[in-house]
């Protein structure tokens, strides 16, 4: 009777640190600098399939620090989530997963960015909110611009 059942599920199955690089090319000399670092943020999102109904989706950030043309320090964090997604309309699935997933991943990633800085010896590195959904409607949006099949 419980096959038949199709109520729509979506529940997290586990969040998790799935890769973090720490870089420091020119210490300790880097730690005399008095310059102002600039500070270079990129952010990833990647979703994959692991199962029937289950997805991994991670989100990256890769935070390049230099001052004067050398670099301080560079981050690479990746945090990721397992979402179990059954029974949502196809339509609504890639906004779940473009959404709502990184939307509950990326606090972790934040953490996570923060505190190795802070543990490397550098004041945090705070990762701004990201808007999730307007990220998500851009690239849509792109897509469609581009003229990729619906």
């Amino acid at each position: 009777m419980a096959d038949n059942d199709q109520t729509p599920v979506f529940q997290i199955q586990r969040l998790y640190l799935k890769d973090l690089s720490l870089e420091q090319p020119n210490s300790p000399m880097i730690f005399l600098e008095q310059s102002q670092p600039h500070v270079d943020i990129n952010l990833g999102l990647a979703v994959d399939p692991v199962g029937e109904g289950m997805y991994e989706v991670s989100v990256t950030a890769t935070v390049t620090t230099t001052v004067n043309d050398k670099t301080l320090f560079l981050v690479e964090a990746k945090q990721a989530g397992i979402f179990e997604i059954r029974n949502i309309p196809q339509d609504q699935l890639q906004p779940i997963l473009g959404i709502a997933c990184p939307q509950i991943v990326y606090p972790y990633l934040r953490a996570v960015v923060s505190d190795i800085c802070t543990r490397a010896g550098f004041p945090p590195v705070l990762l701004s909110e990201v808007n999730f959904q307007a990220m998500y409607e851009a690239q849509q949006q792109q897509q469609a611009a581009a003229g990729a099949p619906n």
